[in-house]
């Protein structure tokens, strides 16, 4: 047998893709896998992997993802030994594979192996099989079996590749349901109980629902104790017939789509009988054992629809219900070779298609619970039952059963979202539940008005501001209209309810002394909160100017300032604050601002009341311009009166001089101005500052500072300036005027390489120092004696008349012995002067009698032609040149004198001259061409960078 590759294979669709509403909600396709003898006898799906038995005793498993791949796996035994194949019974994962024959023979095949081992222990026709819930593994765990006879084993079954150990690890009998068949049985975990399990069995005529702890792992299995402790909750059909078709089916898990995160998805059973299909939810979040079957429902067999009878075609209304098997939210049954789909909510038929011939026999119907899809097998077919969009009506079942949660939940477009808004508001609102109404209606498109009008008729101001809210985040940003009117509605809205929480404060503390308020005030703690969230997250929705008239109307002030915050309106915020003096609350503010317009402002009234602490945030305000903050600093400083040592402005002028890199002359000025009006008399401050700065170049303006000096009386500093400014007399007059002598004299040493000025300056000291009253000779004359330029000669007209010599005779005998020195001095160096002049005229006259010795064919230095051939010159070099050549070469290079020496030239060459001035133009010209040796002397040096070789010169010559 081979697959028939010319047909193809049709994957199943993908559920979860959003099809056309126009297309059914089942389909049904037959996938065309075709085999050259089928006869099929059992099928299963799980995991995408197909498993089918043949008559033959064959096992074809396929993996539907590469149906190419075909395992084909025989029984142990013939058919003839052990039984035609019966049912097969395929895992969730596809791992675990267990067979049963006619003959009550029970196989096991592991995904990995391809030889079943038979299960010598497990007795029985299998009719049924629940899988255990904690997922795969190597082995299949705790599994419960149901077999025809109406026992349920517990089996633990793990594959060995030993030969003589048996698969099953242990095989217990746990319950028995007398006299019947156990056709369904499945078995999953409580969740958020981990030790506990839930258990159903199905009969043909019984549903048995148990709950409770599960044993530990071990010899006796796990669920021996439950069904032995735990009495079941039972739904038994007393109309059912045994021997009619019957089944228990498991739906597939929501899909991630739907899921809600923290809540485990729930899963729905349908159980088949002879009376209808009962179907419910396994929700054991909400409802013990014993309730799950009572809130169960039966779908009747007359909602599936009667088929003709191959027999005369008349409608038959009791044809049985073949096979069901469970989607997420219909039941799909077979019925007379038709494929049924029945909604689980709504009870209705929503699909009904014919797939078999009449007559034509099927093996069952098959969900794969992992993947979602849904098979039909028949002995040579199979098909796939294809869902498209099944709960496209979920959310309207939902919506009519007033169950808004999960109609919004599986509700799929915008219209179907706000129908269900709009009708869970309704709800809510005849209910009385306003808040929970506002909050629907907020999301709908119900009539704005109409809400608004329902809420104020209804005096529900807390709901119309939580429905305000909503409606203003529902908006885009574009409806900047809209986003503003219920943005201002809302700052009202808040105000009257913060007035009127305070006023229920307020009376109940009157009317009753000791009457707890804490309701109240937790209340109004809980509005401030969502009201500053409210402000923090549309502030941009906001015209500030409406707010700050809502709120100011109001008289809320937190509320005001927090706005004012929020929106960084500082410049609001410090003018309220200062309009009430708060100075330590405008700080507050202040520190947290960068807008130096915002310190430009307000420094000037913050300077004078809160000093100290708008110094310290400037100081780190690094981008002010210290500059525009001078007229703060000068109202501070004439409004204050501050002493020198607590000045805040001095404090913050000498941090901007000593750390900004280039501070403007303005800023000098200033601080010299308020050390200079200081009231202390102590100018130490100033003069400190004047000396530490740059005195060839000081950045303050000198004449500025020497006015104010001199205005307020500040000697020193007016003395300081004076010699900065190179004024040494003025500030040696002034020193002397105000009888300071010994700065006078500091000063009038500073002079440096100005003997004649220095001396002048001292002399003004000594004629105030020798002047002044109760001042000794002697101690005048040793004060005088720190400047070596003063003698005893300049000093005398400055002692009075009555000063007798032998006050200073010492001094004057001093005088006379160094003058006497000096005349001796000066004898010498006349002497010496003398001698050098007689040496002088003796070389001079020795200068008349100099020559030099010309060789017979020596050369001119410039033509190279014989010297002798004309008129020359002979230097002390031994350097000799034809007058005319040297005339030339001295013309060339004479800069200045070129005009002169031609001049002398023509001069000379003029026939009306007398002897003497030829003779005397002659002596001049020579004495300015011959002044000195052109190769040895200036003119030499002047001709260093003209080249050797010039454009004149044969090149030829110079070749190596």
């Amino acid at each position: 047998m081979v697959l028939n590759q010319s047909s193809g294979y049709v994957p199943p669709s993908n559920a979860s893709e959003a099809p056309d509403p126009s297309l059914p909600i089942f389909d049904v396709r037959d996938v065309q896998l075709r085999f050259s003898t089928p006869d099929f006898v059992a099928a299963q799906v799980a995991n995408n992997v197909l498993v089918l038995a043949l008559a033959t005793g064959r096992i074809l498993r396929i993996d539907l993802d590469s149906p190419e791949d075909i395992d084909d796996i025989d029984l142990p035994k013939k058919s003839t030994e052990t039984g035609v194949i019966r049912r097969m019974f395929l895992d969730p994962t596809a791992s675990h594979l267990i067979v049963t024959t006619t003959l009550g023979d029970n196989y096991y095949l592991h995904t990995q192996s391809r030889q079943p081992k038979l299960l010598s222990r497990l007795k029985g026709s299998i009719e049924s099989v629940a899988w255990n819930p904690s997922g795969p593994t190597a082995s299949t765990r705790e599994i419960l079996v149901g077999i025809t006879d109406g026992n349920v084993y517990e089996v633990y079954i793990e594959p060995s590749t030993e030969f003589y150990r048996r698969e099953e690890k242990y095989v217990a009998n746990v319950y028995r349901v007398p006299d019947t068949s156990i056709t369904g049985i499945f078995t999953d975990l409580i969740p958020g109980k981990p030790d506990q399990r839930y258990v159903i069995i199905s009969t043909p005529t019984k549903l048995l629902h148990f709950q409770g702890h599960a044993g530990r792992h071990g010899k006796e299995g796990v669920y021996a104790e439950l069904f032995q402790r735990n009495t079941p909750a039972v739904q038994e059909n007393a109309r059912a017939t045994r021997s009619a078709p019957s089944s228990l089916a498991i739906s597939p898990r929501q899909t991630d789509e739907h899921h809600v995160d923290g809540q485990t998805s729930e899963l729905r059973f349908a159980w088949l009988s002879s009376t209808g299909v009962l179907q419910g939810l396994l929700n054991h979040n909400s409802l013990d054992g014993s309730k799950i079957l009572e809130k169960a429902s039966m779908i009747p067999r007359d909602v599936f629809p009667a088929t003709e009878s191959a027999r005369g075609g008349k409608k038959l209304i009791q044809d049985p219900i073949t096979a069901i098997t469970l989607s997420q939210w219909h039941v799909l049954a077979l019925v007379e070779g038709h494929v049924v789909a029945v909604n689980v909510l709504s009870g209705e038929v929503v699909h009904d298609q014919a797939v078999l011939e009449p007559g034509q026999t099927a093996l069952g119907l098959v969900s794969d619970r992992v993947k979602n899809t849904y098979w039909l097998f028949t002995p040579k077919e199979i098909y796939e039952i294809v869902a498209y969009d099944e709960d496209r009506d979920a959310w309207h079942h939902f919506l009519q059963e007033q169950r808004f949660d999960e109609a919004l939940r599986y509700a799929q477009s915008a219209a179907q979202r706000d129908a269900i808004a709009t009708a869970s508001g309704d709800y809510l609102a005849n209910k009385g539940k306003y808040l929970e109404a506002s909050a629907v209606w907020g999301k709908s498109s119900k009539s704005f008005e109409e809400v608004c009008l329902t809420f104020i008729n209804a005096g529900e101001h807390d709901a119309l501001r939580k429905y305000l809210l909503t409606k203003l985040a529902s908006y885009k940003k574009s409806y900047v209209m809209q986003r503003t009117m219920i943005a201002s509605w809302l700052i009202e809205v808040f105000m009257a309810k913060f007035n009127s929480l305070d006023d229920t404060i307020a009376t109940k503390a009157e009317l009753a002394e000791g009457t707890s308020t804490g309701e109240s005030k937790a209340q109004l703690e809980s509005i401030r909160a969502e009201f500053e969230d409210f402000v923090t997250k549309f502030q941009a929705d906001m015209d500030q100017k409406t707010v700050y008239d809502i709120i100011s109307s109001h008289g809320r002030e937190s509320e005001l300032l927090f706005f004012a915050n929020a929106t960084n309106d500082y410049n609001y915020v410090l003018s309220y604050w200062i309009q009430r003096e708060k100075w330590a609350e405008a700080l507050n503010i202040l520190q947290r601002q960068t807008d130096a317009e915002v310190f430009y402002k307000y420094s000037t009234v913050l300077m004078v009341h809160a000093a100290v602490g708008l110094v310290d945030i400037m100081i780190r305000q690094t981008h002010l311009d210290p500059e525009r903050l001078i007229p703060a600093m000068l109202s501070y400083n004439n409004t204050v009166k501050p002493t020198l040592n607590q000045n805040q402005a001095v404090r913050y002028l000498n941090f901007i001089i000593a750390n900004h890199p280039h501070p403007a002359a303005a800023v000098h000025n200033t601080l010299i101005s308020i050390h200079a009006s200081s009231s202390s008399a102590n100018e130490a401050a100033l003069l400190s500052y004047l000396e530490s700065q740059p005195s060839d170049s000081p950045p303050y303006d000198a004449d500025f500072a020497l006015r104010l000096c001199i205005q307020y009386e500040r000697v020193q500093s007016c003395i300081y300036i004076y010699s900065s400014m190179g004024q040494y007399q003025q500030a040696v007059e002034l020193a002397l005027k105000y009888n300071d002598i010994e700065f006078a004299a500091i000063v009038a040493d500073r002079p440096e390489g100005d003997e004649k000025l220095r001396k002048k300056l001292w002399l003004l000291v000594a004629e105030k120092k020798i002047r002044q009253q109760g001042t000794g000779i002697k101690d005048a004359i040793e004060f005088l004696r720190r400047c070596e330029l003063l003698r005893i000669e300049d000093m005398i007209p400055f002692f009075p008349d009555f000063v007798v010599i032998d006050d200073f005779k010492d001094e004057i005998c001093k005088a006379l012995e160094e003058y006497s020195i000096h005349i001796d001095e000066l004898r010498q160096e006349m002497d010496t002067s003398a001698q050098t002049a007689s040496q002088i005229r003796a070389e001079i006259t020795d200068l008349d009698c100099r020559y030099a010795i010309v060789e017979p064919g020596e050369k001119c230095w410039i033509c190279s032609l014989p010297l002798l051939s004309r008129q020359f010159f002979v230097f002390p070099c031994q350097h000799a040149f034809h007058s005319d050549c040297l005339g030339k070469e001295v013309l060339e290079g004479a800069g200045g004198k070129k005009r002169y020496i031609r001049d002398l030239q023509a001069r000379l060459n003029k026939g009306n001259l007398s002897a003497s001035k030829r003779e005397k133009i002659i002596v001049e010209l020579d004495s300015l061409i011959a002044e000195a040796c052109i190769l040895c002397g200036d003119h030499g040096i002047r001709q260093i960078d003209k080249p050797f070789i010039t454009d004149a010169d044969n090149l030829d010559e110079w070749q190596l």
